[in-house]
C-alpha cells in the first residue's frame, strides 16, 4: 500500500476518534436542526462512526491505485470478529437466555445479605463478567448490559453512577475474560504464538482479575445502593417461566456451537441461520430479536477492522521501542485509542520479547479495555443496550474516560502487585 495512503488512514483514523468524542454535540444539532434532525442522528451514532471514516477511507485507496487496489485490501481484512460480535450478541439476548440468566442471578441475590435489586446488580458486574470466560466476553457483556439496563440505567440513578457503572462493566468485562485462554480477544491473538493455556492464564491472570472484578463492582454498588430502588423484580424467588425447557435447551445448544466455532466463520453463520429458522418456528416463546443494536456494532468493529489494518505502520515500532514496564503503560494507553487485540497482534509478531515483557503487554491491553468504547471489542455493545438510560440517548466519551480511571487503576494494581 502507497504510504500516502498510509499516512491518510491514520490522520482519517484520528478524525474518526474525533468524531467518536463530537458524537453527544452533534446529536444536539438534531434539536436545533429539525429539518436535518435525521442526519444528525445518524452522525452522532457512534456506532456509525468508524464505518463511516472507512468508508471514506476505501474511496481514497480507489481514487490513489484504483478499484482493485481497495477491493483486494478490504479481502485482506478479516471480519470473522465483527460477525460473530453480531451473531453472539443475537442469541445471547435472546428471550430463552436470558430469562434463563435472569432467573440464575435473582435465585443467588437472594442468598446475598442485602436487597435482591442490589445483589442482582452487583452479580450482573462481577459474575456475569467473569462468566465471559466461559461464554466469550461479547456474550457476557450482551447478558450483562440487559440484565443492568432496567435494573440500573434506565431508573432515576444520578447519571455520573451510570457513567460509574459502565465504566466498571467495560473494565470488568474486559478483564474478566482472562481466565481462560479462548474468551478474551487480545488473548486469543498471543496464545498459540506464546504457548499460552487455559491454565496458564487463569494462574497467570485470571485469579488476579477476579480479585479486581469483585473489588470494582462492589464498590460502585455499594456508592450506588441508596439510589437503586426496589422494583417487582425483588422477591424471594424469580418469577414464573414462560418459556419451555426445551426451547430453552436448543437455545443453549446453538450458544455453545457458536462459541465453540467463534473462529470459523462459516460454521457459527451456518448455525446462527439455523437458530433464526428455529426463532421463526417457535416464535410464540420470543421477544423481537436485538438485530438492529447488533447490526450496529458488527458495522462499528467492521469498520474499526478496515482503519486499523493500515495503521500497523507506526504502531508497530513504537510497541517495540518499549522496555517492559514502558510497555505495559504503552499498552494501557494505547488501549485507549485502538482495539486490545490490535495491540496484542502487533506485540505477538516482535521477537525476543522476555516473559515478563509479554506479561505485561496483554496485562496492559486487558487493563486499558474500558477506557473507551473502541478499547474492546464488546464494549460497543454494551453501549447500544444501554444507551437509552443517558441523556439525549448518548454517551459522552470524556466522562467516560473518567469514570473508567478507578476501576483501570484497580486492574493495573491486582495485575502489577499480586
Amino acid at each position: 500500500m502507497p504510504h500516502f495512503v498510509e499516512v491518510s488512514a491514520l490522520i482519517i483514523f484520528c478524525l474518526a476518534l474525533a468524531h467518536t468524542f463530537a458524537g453527544k454535540r452533534i446529536e444536539s444539532l438534531a434539536v436545533r436542526h429539525p429539518r436535518h434532525a435525521g442526519l444528525f442522528h445518524f452522525l452522532g451514532e457512534v456506532e456509525v462512526v468508524f464505518g463511516l471514516w472507512a468508508l471514506i477511507l476505501c474511496f481514497i485507496i480507489w481514487a490513489v491505485s484504483g478499484s482493485n487496489a481497495a477491493v483486494s485490501y478490504l479481502e485482506t481484512r478479516e471480519f470473522t470478529e465483527p460477525l460473530f460480535v453480531f451473531v453472539i450478541m443475537v442469541v445471547a439476548a435472546s428471550r430463552p437466555i436470558l430469562e434463563l440468566v435472569t432467573q440464575i442471578v435473582l435465585r443467588v441475590s437472594v442468598l446475598l445479605p442485602v436487597r435482591g435489586e442490589v445483589a442482582s446488580i452487583w452479580l450482573s458486574l462481577s459474575a456475569v463478567p467473569l462468566l465471559g470466560s466461559l461464554i466469550t466476553e461479547p456474550a457476557a457483556m450482551t447478558l450483562a448490559a440487559l440484565l443492568l439496563r432496567d435494573r440500573l440505567f434506565t431508573t432515576l440513578v444520578e447519571e455520573k453512577w451510570k457513567y460509574g457503572a459502565l465504566a466498571v462493566l467495560f473494565v470488568n468485562v474486559s478483564i474478566g475474560g482472562t481466565l481462560t485462554a479462548y474468551a478474551a480477544p487480545p488473548v486469543l491473538m498471543v496464545t498459540s504464538a506464546w504457548g499460552w493455556d487455559t491454565v496458564f492464564m487463569a494462574s497467570t491472570f485470571g485469579w488476579k482479575a477476579a480479585l479486581a472484578v469483585l473489588l470494582n463492582a462492589t464498590v460502585i454498588v455499594a456508592l450506588v445502593a441508596r439510589q437503586i430502588q426496589a422494583s417487582s423484580r425483588d422477591g424471594d424467588g424469580a418469577p414464573p417461566r414462560n418459556v419451555p425447557f426445551g426451547v430453552t435447551l436448543v437455545h443453549i445448544g446453538f450458544l455453545i456451537a457458536i462459541v465453540l466455532n467463534a473462529h470459523h466463520a462459516v460454521v457459527f453463520i451456518g448455525a446462527f441461520l439455523f437458530f433464526l429458522g428455529f426463532t421463526q418456528a417457535y416464535e410464540r416463546y420470543q421477544s423481537p430479536l436485538l438485530l438492529r443494536e447488533s447490526l450496529l456494532v458488527a458495522f462499528f468493529l467492521g469498520g474499526l477492522v478496515v482503519l486499523g489494518g493500515l495503521q500497523q505502520w507506526w504502531l508497530q515500532p513504537l510497541v517495540r521501542a518499549m522496555d517492559a514496564h514502558t510497555l505495559y503503560v504503552g499498552a494501557t494507553g494505547l488501549t485507549a485509542i485502538m482495539d486490545n487485540a490490535a495491540i496484542t497482534y502487533l506485540g505477538s509478531l516482535i521477537e525476543g520479547l522476555t516473559p515478563e515483557a509479554k506479561y505485561l503487554l496483554v496485562a496492559g491491553a486487558v487493563t486499558g479495555g474500558g477506557l473507551t468504547v473502541i478499547a474492546n471489542a464488546p464494549n460497543p455493545a454494551g453501549l447500544a443496550i444501554v444507551r437509552k438510560g443517558f441523556s439525549d440517548e448518548a454517551v459522552s466519551p470524556l466522562w467516560l474516560l473518567i469514570a473508567a480511571i478507578p476501576p483501570t487503576c484497580t486492574a493495573s494494581l491486582a495485575f502489577l502487585f499480586l
